[in-house]
C-alpha cells in the first residue's frame, strides 16, 4: 500500500487517487528541525500564507520548525525567514571564535527577545486566535530520560517552550526548566514529530522536510539488519570527520559508544528507553562540535547517550515515514535539491536560495491539493 509520497517545486511522487481517500481526516502540519535549514520551512509556510491556505487542524514543529509554525500561525509572512536570516547570522546570536576561545553559546535568550519587540513583534494574540481550539505543539526532550515531550505552541509560557524546544545541548548553558521538568532540544528525540500526530489521530499528515528527497529514498531501502548496530554507519560518518587518534588517552566516539551499550545492557536498574520518535537532531552545527571536541572538549556520557537516542529514533522515523500504518498519509514537502544551507554558519546567499526553494515548493504543494479536492469533490459527486 503506497500510503506515503513527496512534493517539490517541479516533481511529485504519490498516488492521487490513494491520497484522496485520507484528505478528508484529521489533518496534521510537521515541520522538521534544523537550525537555518529552516529557512526552507519558512518558505513553504509563506507560500502558504500569500496562497491563505490552512487547511490543518493541528501543528508539531520541532526547533526551527516550531518558531516557523508559529509564525504561520500569527499571520506574519517573513517573520520565519528574518529571523533566520537577519538574527541567527549575527554575531549576537553565534561566533565561532567566541565559542572556541570564551565558550560563549548561542545568544538564544536574545534572537528571542528580538522576536518580541518591533520591528518583529510575534503578535501572539493573533495566533491564539488563528489557533482557536486546534492543537500546536513543539517537541522537546526531557533532559533526564531523552523522552520526547510536547508542549503547548502560544500558551502563556510560549517564550519558554520555543527556548527549550531550541536547546541544543552543548550550545546552550543549561537546560530550561518548565513546571519542575528540565528540558533541551526536541531534535534529540523527535526532529520530525511525525508519530505524534499519528499517535493524536491524524490521517492526513503533511510533513515539512529540511533534507533532500534523495536521503529520504536511501534510508528507505537501507535497514541494517542486526538491531544491535542500528547506530554504526551514522557514528562512523562523524568518526570520520575527526582525526583517527584525537589526543593519546582519550577515547574515540565509537569505543565511548560501544562502552555505554555495554552499560546499558548490563544495567538493570534502570529501563529501557521508550524510543518511538525520531529525526535528524541539529548536532550544533556539527563544525562546532568537531572544533569544540578538537580543542580537548571530552565528548561526555550526556552526549553520547544522546547521540544513540538520536540514531535509534532518527532510523524508526525515517521507516515511519516510508511505510506508515494502513490507517494514514504521508506527504512530505522537500527541497528540489540539496539545501545550500547547514544548521549554523550559513551564509546569507545560501540561506535566500534555501527559502526560494521552500517558496516554490509551497506554492507546488498548494496547486497539488486543491487538485486532490477537486478529484475528491468529483468523486463523490459521482458516487451521489
Amino acid at each position: 500500500m503506497d500510503n506515503s509520497g513527496f512534493i517539490c517545486s517541479h516533481n511529485t511522487a504519490y498516488n492521487p487517487e490513494l491520497f484522496t481517500q485520507y484528505i478528508g481526516g484529521k489533518t496534521a502540519l510537521v515541520a522538521q528541525g534544523g537550525g537555518q535549514r529552516g529557512i526552507f520551512t519558512a518558505g513553504v509556510l509563506d507560500a502558504f500564507l500569500y496562497s491563505n491556505f490552512d487547511p490543518f487542524d493541528a501543528f508539531y514543529g520541532t526547533s526551527a520548525g516550531a518558531l516557523n509554525l508559529c509564525a504561520y500561525l500569527c499571520r506574519q509572512p517573513t517573520l520565519g525567514k528574518s529571523f533566520l536570516l537577519d538574527l541567527t547570522t549575527d554575531d549576537r546570536f553565534f561566533n565561532l571564535f567566541s565559542f572556541i576561545r570564551q565558550k560563549h553559546y548561542i545568544g538564544l535568550d536574545w534572537a528571542l527577545n528580538q522576536i518580541c519587540s518591533p520591528p518583529y513583534k510575534l503578535d501572539i494574540d493573533m495566533g491564539k486566535k488563528v489557533l482557536r481550539d486546534r492543537g500546536a505543539f513543539a517537541a522537546v526532550t526531557r533532559a533526564d530520560t531523552f523522552h520526547d515531550n510536547y508542549l503547548p505552541l502560544l500558551a502563556e509560557d510560549w517564550l519558554d517552550v520555543i527556548r527549550a524546544t531550541c536547546a541544543i545541548p552543548n550550545l546552550v548553558s543549561r537546560p530550561i526548566s518548565l513546571s519542575g521538568k528540565e528540558f533541551v532540544d526536541g531534535g534529540v528525540s523527535a526532529s520530525i514529530p511525525v508519530q505524534e500526530a499519528w499517535r493524536r489521530e491524524a490521517r492526513n499528515i503533511i510533513v515539512i522536510r529540511t533534507e533532500f528527497p534523495e536521503s529520504r529514498e536511501a534510508n528507505s531501502t537501507q535497514k541494517p539488519a542486526d538491531k544491535d548496530v542500528w547506530y554504526k554507519s551514522p557514528i562512523d560518518n562523524i568518526q570520520s570527520f575527526w582525526s583517527e587518534q584525537i589526543d593519546k588517552g582519550k577515547k574515540s566516539v565509537d569505543e565511548f559508544i560501544e562502552e555505554r551499550l555495554l552499560q546499558s545492557r548490563t544495567d538493570t536498574t534502570h529501563s529501557s528507553l521508550d524510543l518511538l520518535n525520531g529525526g535528524r537532531w541539529l548536532f550544533g552545527a556539527d563544525s562546532v562540535y568537531r572544533l569544540s571536541h578538537l580543542l580537548g572538549n571530552r565528548l561526555d556520557a550526556g552526549i553520547a547517550d544522546m547521540l544513540m537516542v538520536h540514531y535509534q529514533t532518527y532510523a524508526l522515523t525515517q521507516e515511519f515515514i516510508a511505510a506508515p500504518p494502513e490507517d494514514c498519509f504521508v506527504m512530505q514537502i522537500v527541497p528540489a535539491e540539496p539545501l545550500h544551507s547547514s544548521s549554523l554558519m550559513s551564509s546569507h546567499e545560501a540561506l535566500l536560495f534555501d527559502y526560494q526553494q521552500g517558496l516554490n515548493a509551497g506554492y507546488r504543494f498548494v496547486d497539488e491539493y486543491q487538485k486532490i479536492l477537486r478529484m475528491r469533490i468529483a468523486t463523490q459527486h459521482c458516487n451521489n
